[in-house]
């Protein structure tokens, strides 16, 4: 049984990958079609219904575009569609939630200290509250407020704060900041999914049908497209937060997600701007830079520990088997010599400020819980410690592999 644990970290790096690279497809085909509207040149002679052209070279040759913000009088013989990307990216990202959240819910998802919940109702908060986002959200964008952008916008990032402290109040805060992210990337998907797309084949279908396509379906298609272009660079700070205890396990994780919003819009302001062809707003990067050092001084207040009950409680049944395992005195002994130094709640090692994604090891309860990982970085594999700056030996690693692998096979008998 324990080749599983193998398998399913193989499994979680290659969903993993392919959330990377359809992300890469999606953000880049969203950043350039952005760019490419805000910079078209409108000149006399252009096509019936063309709202502006754009010269671009690539690759070595040219290209010609132009844009209607309707439709040409005629349906073209080829047509690209861009949905896949985001289709893939969400469909990806949901896979990872499952396989890391979702599987390891006790060690990743839960926090009993915050709120003692069953692994299925933790599930159920986790699904319920992505696709209720996007319920509201809809709505919102649907009431008398998609009228007025600006309130809008302001209004869902009242929203956006109030959710990043509402995930911190329920789970871990690595799996907060993961949650809110997901919690946006499901709107943005969506927008393409339940709006820009089909608003879109709506036009197509005009076209065949000979009739002249109603405007407000790209308007409001527009509309949509926007809150994803501002929403993008916020979401790829949270999906990478996980590697970062400083953003995730900070007593104000919230407040940090809060500013990275922020400066996702003072970001996409300049370039936008730029783009645009209005001006370069170099007041944007004044503004990032103050909001970014505001985020790493609330890194540095440390959340208050109870360590006497950190110490006590209980550990957690699906891992008693191995702080019951006959390896395990020994293991304690090697993981507190050669790895609590760094993975602790006040690490000792120069340099070493958060514990490495927030991993402690100083209690045999904290090791048991962490026992899969020790076995796959430090057992398995040699990435821990890092270039084994503690000398750990090769004995000592083939003890935790013995460890790990006995507690799982005398599990399964």
């Amino acid at each position: 049984m324990y080749e599983f644990a193998i398998a399913w970290d193989w499994m979680a790096f290659a969903v993993r990958w392919l959330h990377v690279i359809t992300a890469i497809a999606w953000i880049g085909s969203s950043f350039y079609f952005i760019a490419l509207d805000l910079g078209l040149r409108q000149r006399p002679g252009l096509p019936e219904g063309a709202h502006g052209e754009e010269w671009q070279v690539h690759g070595g040759g040219f290209y010609h575009i132009q844009k209607y913000l309707v439709a040409p009088k005629e349906m073209p013989e080829h047509l690209t569609w861009f949905k896949w990307e985001s289709y893939a990216t969400w469909l990806s990202g949901f896979a990872m939630l499952c396989v890391v959240y979702y599987a390891g819910a006790e060690l990743f998802l839960i926090d009993p200290n915050k709120m003692e919940l069953p692994v299925w109702g933790a599930i159920a908060i986790s699904f319920g509250s992505i696709v209720l986002g996007w319920v509201v959200y809809d709505l919102l964008c649907k009431s008398p407020l998609g009228e007025n952008p600006t309130s809008l916008m302001l209004l869902l990032f009242v929203v956006l704060v109030a959710m990043a402290w509402g995930y911190d109040q329920v789970f871990t805060g690595r799996a907060a900041l993961l949650h809110l992210g997901a919690f946006t990337a499901t709107i943005m998907t969506a927008n393409v999914a339940h709006i820009i797309i089909p608003n879109q084949k709506i036009v197509v279908a005009d076209l065949i049908a000979g009739r002249t396509p109603d405007p407000k379906y790209g308007k409001i298609a527009k509309l949509r497209s926007t809150h994803n272009n501002y929403l993008t660079l916020p979401v790829i700070f949270l999906m990478l937060s996980n590697h970062y205890p400083l953003a995730f396990a900070s007593e104000y994780n919230w407040v940090i997600a809060a500013l990275v919003f922020l400066m996702g819009v003072t970001i996409r302001h300049w370039f936008n701007t730029v783009h645009a062809r209005r001006g370069k707003p170099y007041w944007t990067w004044l503004a990032t830079a103050i909001l970014f050092i505001c985020i790493m001084w609330l890194s540095t207040i440390q959340p208050p520990v109870d360590e006497e009950a950190a110490a006590n409680a209980p550990l957690p049944a699906g891992f008693t088997r191995f702080a019951e395992n006959a390896h395990f005195e020994a293991v304690t002994e090697t993981v507190s010599s050669r790895c609590s130094m760094c993975h602790a709640a006040e690490p000792v090692w120069e340099g070493i400020h958060r514990a490495p994604k927030n991993v402690k090891l100083e209690t045999p309860n904290e090791i048991a819980m962490h026992a899969r990982e020790i076995y796959l970085q430090a057992g398995r594999a040699h990435a821990m410690p890092p270039g084994n700056v503690t000398m750990i030996s090769g004995e000592e690693r083939r003890l935790l592999v013995a460890w790990y692998e006995s507690a799982v096979s005398g599990a399964a008998q």
